[in-house]
């Protein structure tokens, strides 16, 4: 298993790294957010330690939820509760403020990674619904007549997500709640977002979805009716 550590004081980054390692995990570095997120796509791992500017937390969690549900372990200074509260509901899964003890936090990181697993994909049932066949093991779409394509993870929990609540319009929280695994109060942004990318790939025509319909002020909904 895989953890990016992303950091920019070098004593930091050794204490860290090493931890992580005991954890079990080996151990990818960077010192820029925004570069690690383009890589994602090629470079994807398990767990994602921050330790980068407490004043930016917020928004890099943000930023991170936008493109992954791995788990979020962020090493902060002291905090006041309230900013603590919304970073745990913003997607951080777990914060450490300094100083911290090296061993409590290899434990808890060895428990994120243990309860993150989940229900693997290759176990979920291949569903095909409206001319369209959505494959867990691959993690691919392929609409009939066109050729199949790979689906990140988060498009695959929407996509999958939608179609198996077919005949319900999913609120906007409901759906951050199911595909990101948190509180999804004020996070329009980000569903939206995700709805756009998963629709470039999905729909023959994305200003005219078939599939993944837009309830206005409501959710969305998987539209066609499986034949």
């Amino acid at each position: 298993m895989y953890a990016l550590l992303l950091t920019q004081n070098a004593d930091e980054r050794a204490v860290l790294s090493l931890a992580l390692q005991r954890a079990g995990l080996a151990v990818t570095t960077a010192s820029d957010l925004e570069r690690a997120l383009h890589n994602w796509p090629d470079k994807p791992t398990d767990l994602i330690l921050l330790a980068l500017r407490s004043d930016e937390a917020l928004d890099d969690v943000r930023r991170i939820r936008t493109r992954t549900t791995v788990p979020i372990v962020l090493i902060a200074n002291q905090i006041d509760e309230d900013t603590h509260y919304e970073l745990l509901e913003a997607g951080t899964d777990l914060v450490v403020s300094r100083p911290f003890s090296a061993r409590l936090l290899i434990a808890q990181m060895r428990a994120l990674v243990r309860r993150s697993g989940g229900m693997p994909l290759f176990s979920l049932p291949t569903l095909s619904v409206a001319g369209l066949n959505l494959d867990p093991g691959t993690r691919t779409v392929q609409v009939i007549g066109l050729p199949p394509k790979r689906l990140t993870h988060l498009e695959f929990r929407l996509f999958y997500t939608l179609i198996i609540h077919r005949g319900q319009v999913l609120p906007t929280e409901a759906i951050v709640e199911q595909v990101w695994g948190y509180s999804g109060k004020g996070d329009r942004d980000l569903v939206r977002g995700l709805v756009r990318r998963l629709r470039a790939k999905v729909e023959p025509d994305p200003s005219q979805p078939q599939y993944i319909l837009t309830v206005p002020g409501v959710g969305y909904s998987f539209g066609p009716q499986e034949g």
